[in-house]
């Protein structure tokens, strides 16, 4: 072979000599889709690089186009740092810490003065499409460490400086386009003229690193996408999910708040957001009760020994918190597993015994950065429905089984759609390598029998065993980690569970750690978002408001409220000397399922002509035949689960 060629594996195309020192972009030029606007990086031998890297020996090529996932985050990590530099060229005194792309976009946090106004924001992002206009191309440099401490040392960018000290290589890189340098692993877009399609989606405060003891820096969040038309789609997207923000609806229908008197993370339940938590709560215990579980219920507070023993205080002791009693150190769970393994512990068990599943509705606390609190959706304090089962090895098939049928069942109830994946073993955890391969193997394996496909997710898991994770999509096909089921080999071990084998001998049983719903703050957030707070009936904190025309008709109302309440239905009664059309949009506003418009013929007939929350009109029923209209249709939602009368 010719020693001034090199020879070229093209995805799809066979291979072709190329020059030494050739392009990835000229070879990749007379691809299908790598004209100019085509490819916008590529995989050489596997790893990401720029168009612009060059080749001097044998290698595998593959273009990336925007148009797919690795591109898309390509197009977003670029689109931040152009962000970046549009913010110093109009706040030159702005100090730049971290830009990553994000699942739906990229971000970038500044060090500022003030906070960005949304003014700031259209002047940032007019920038940007100067810069974009400029086409100015993407041009990687390397340098040694200490080198590059100094270089962003004297340009008077500290973040970058704390992020390279604590690098661990000899050499760093870093992009610049035009006067625009920033520290980065790559690759990017060949120049700013590739990105076609983006917006500005706001700003919002973020410690540094998360941590509140750090200084609160300015985030810019944005979104790009390869042309106008996703981009379009996206914003109007963004605009379906502020309408169903949990934390503005939870606090126009009244469900829920948070106080700075209080402290953050804490969750304060108003009566139908505490309702609507019963509810759950109630269908829960019922749930796990017709599938052979027991209701347990340990303590808060369990002593720091214990959390030692289980490895907790070791590899989660910074998400926890503790305090003294008469000398005695103690720990506020983080999780409820110890207070069940002390219950099976209690006394002798044999083979007969099992599985043993308990169940328990349990308080947990865990310390969350105030970064990253988010309204129910990440707080302190929260109750999981959390659940042991201890069996022999022999029976975790059917019990891992017996959990996902659960969760795909209740999940229906709720309308949701799933995915499954498996996280494997993190790096910082717990038991032998033969024990963790044993539980991946269980986890797949029940997977596998049922024929439900599942992703990889590697270094994951817990830190005392691997896991599925339940990834749920909502109406507007987001995902939410809510279920999971853990398969624990060693925390049995580490607290000496045993039981009688047939045998006659000592066995060792499994643990699995499974929740359903997962945290209830969590799950109602969801819900409230996935419903757009418009619960079906049968979860609705009030199912029906009766609303009287004038006072001649408040003595026939309130009969009527008392008989559909007796008959279990949620029902208001709105007497107020307002305006029909107003009371109507007041409910409508708070999506209570039905209305019942109380005037001198309905009071005449003795009935009512339901008004659903869309606007259709029913016909004239009796207050018995509402009430087993409303019974119907609960059932029919949960499958016979829920009726009337669960409050």
């Amino acid at each position: 072979m010719n020693a001034d060629k090199i020879e070229v594996e093209l995805a799809g195309s066979g291979s072709v000599l190329f020059p030494k020192g050739v392009s990835v972009q000229e070879i990749l030029s007379g691809q299908d889709g790598g004209g100019r606007d085509g490819f916008i990086a590529a995989r050489v031998d596997g790893e990401l690089v720029d168009l612009s890297t060059k080749l001097n020996k044998d290698a595998r090529v593959e273009g990336i186009r925007a148009d797919n996932a690795e591109g898309l985050e390509i197009l977003r990590h670029s689109a931040s740092h152009i962000m970046a530099q549009a913010v110093k060229a109009l706040f030159p005194d702005a100090k730049v810490a971290i830009g990553p792309a994000i699942e739906n976009g990229f971000y970038y946090d500044f060090d500022v003065e003030k906070p960005f106004s949304p003014e700031d924001l259209e002047r940032i992002e007019a920038k940007m499409a100067e810069i974009v206009a400029e086409k100015l191309e993407f041009h990687r440099r390397e340098m040694p460490r200490e080198g590059a401490i100094q270089f962003f040392r004297d340009r008077g960018e500290p973040y970058k400086v704390e992020l390279i000290e604590g690098f661990d290589g000899p050499i760093v890189s870093f992009y610049e386009q035009g006067d625009f340098v920033d520290l980065c692993r790559g690759p990017h877009i060949p120049h700013t003229g590739f990105l076609k399609a983006f917006k500005l989606t706001g700003v919002a405060g973020a410690y540094w690193r998360g941590d509140e003891r750090n200084p609160m820096l300015q985030r810019i969040y944005g979104t790009a996408f390869p042309d106008r038309e996703a981009l379009k789609k996206y914003l109007k997207f963004l605009e379906e999910a502020q309408k169903r923000d949990h934390r503005r609806l939870g606090k126009d229908l009244d469900l829920f708040s948070f106080s700075d008197d209080v402290g953050a993370g804490m969750v304060i339940y108003h009566p139908k957001g505490a309702l609507i938590r019963h509810i759950l709560e109630t269908f829960e215990k019922r749930e796990h009760l017709r599938r052979g579980y027991h209701i347990v219920v340990g303590p808060t507070l369990l002593k720091t020994e214990l959390w030692k023993r289980s490895g907790h205080f070791e590899h989660y002791r910074e998400n926890m918190y503790f305090t003294e009693i008469d000398g005695q150190s103690y720990g506020i769970k983080p999780m409820n597993c110890l207070s069940h393994m002390l219950i099976y512990k209690s006394k002798i068990r044999s083979y007969r015994d099992l599985p043993l599943r308990y169940f328990e509705l349990g308080t947990v606390h865990r310390h969350e950065k105030s970064g990253v609190l988010h309204g129910l959706l990440r707080v302190r304090q929260f109750t999981q429905d959390d659940a042991h089962i201890l069996c022999m090895p022999e029976q975790l098939n059917t019990e891992i089984q017996g959990i996902i049928d659960f969760v795909i069942e209740v999940m229906g109830i709720f309308g949701f759609s799933y995915e499954m994946e498996i996280s494997t073993r993190p790096e910082k955890s717990i038991g032998t390598d033969a024990d963790w391969e044993r539980a991946t193997r269980a986890l797949m394996g029940a997977l596998e029998d049922k024929g439900i496909a599942f992703s990889l997710c590697e270094g994951e898991g817990a830190f005392y065993g691997p896991k599925i994770d339940v990834k749920l999509r909502d109406a507007l096909e987001r995902r939410w980690q809510c279920a999971t089921i853990q398969c624990d080999f060693t925390l049995p071990e580490r607290f000496d569970l045993t039981y009688i084998g047939a045998d006659g001998n000592r066995h060792r049983p499994v643990m699995l750690h499974r929740v359903i719903l997962g945290a209830i703050e969590r799950f109602m957030g969801v819900l409230v978002e996935h419903y757009g707070g418009a619960f079906p009936t049968w979860l609705a904190p009030v199912q029906a408001v009766v609303m009287t025309v004038t006072d001649a008709q408040l003595e026939f109302a309130r009969r009527l409220v008392d008989e559909v309440r007796n008959a279990g239905v949620r029902v208001d009664l709105d007497d107020r000397s307002e305006k029909l059309n107003y009371k109507i949009r007041e409910a409508q506003l708070q999506k209570i399922p039905y209305m019942l418009v109380v005037g001198d013929r309905e009071v005449a007939a003795g009935g009512v002509k339901p008004r659903r929350r869309d606007g259709t009109q029913l016909d004239l029923m009796l207050p018995g035949g509402f009430a087993e209209m409303i019974e119907k249709e609960c059932l029919e939602a949960t499958k016979g689960r829920i009726g009337l009368g669960i409050v």
